[in-house]
């Protein structure tokens, strides 16, 4: 049972990290609101999976509101502001070749720092956060890489979704902890549409660099 947790596991984490490079690359919104739902889909398999390992009630439940709210409601509530907007949903970012040379020297450095820092615990766990960090690192790239204000908020959900991932797979996590987590996140996603129509109102756009133009420090 032991390698096959290991297996699956490490499958579902590997799968959550190609997601992340995928977003990375993605130039259409819609695209990236899609495999942010795959993102979430992936974490609340990899919950479930880790609570049926570890035999934990709770990790259940969590993958419950992963599915619920990180593949349904939030990429549902992303889309919807989207087509609120107005916007074209396209968003160039970098390149493809820097943007996956940039995702890679961040996958080193989660390798790095995770796999010492955790050294004396089980294969399992160093591997896990090993494989969050780097899809925390990737999400904050994409949230630094992307101008779009939309894609920048599925960067930082990319994040978060790698901190659940690092939860669940270290020693699991608590019901309450979850339910507060999945508020959050929510809240995150209902800004994020909010700030979108303030600026499509605003400045017709939804490119943070337009407002530069209105920074006071400009003149």
């Amino acid at each position: 049972m032991g390698g096959l947790a290991y297996d699956i596991a490490h499958v579902l984490g590997g799968a959550m990290l190609l997601c992340s490079f995928l977003l990375l690359t993605q130039r259409r919104l819609g695209g990236v609101i899609w495999l942010l739902a795959a993102q979430g889909l992936l974490l609340a398999m990899a919950a479930a999976w880790q609570g049926y390992s570890q035999g934990s009630v709770h990790l259940y439940a969590s993958a419950a509101i992963a599915l619920a709210a990180k593949a349904v409601a939030i990429p549902l509530a992303l889309r919807e502001a989207t087509r609120r907007t107005g916007g074209s949903g396209a968003d160039a970012g970098l390149p493809t070749m820097p943007a996956l040379l940039g995702g890679g020297a961040m996958v080193a450095l989660a390798i790095l720092v995770a796999l010492p820092a955790s050294a004396g615990t089980s294969a399992l766990m160093r591997e896990d956060l090993a494989i969050a960090l780097s899809v925390l690192l990737l999400g904050l790239l994409m949230m630094c890489t992307r101008r779009h204000a939309l894609a920048q908020a599925a960067g930082l959900l990319s994040m978060e979704n790698a901190l659940m991932l690092a939860a669940v797979g270290a020693a699991g996590m608590p019901l309450v902890v979850e339910l507060s987590a999945a508020g959050l996140v929510l809240a995150v996603a209902a800004l994020a549409g909010l700030f979108g129509m303030r600026m499509r109102e605003q400045v017709a756009s939804l490119d943070t660099q337009a407002l530069d133009a209105h920074r006071g420090d400009r003149h």
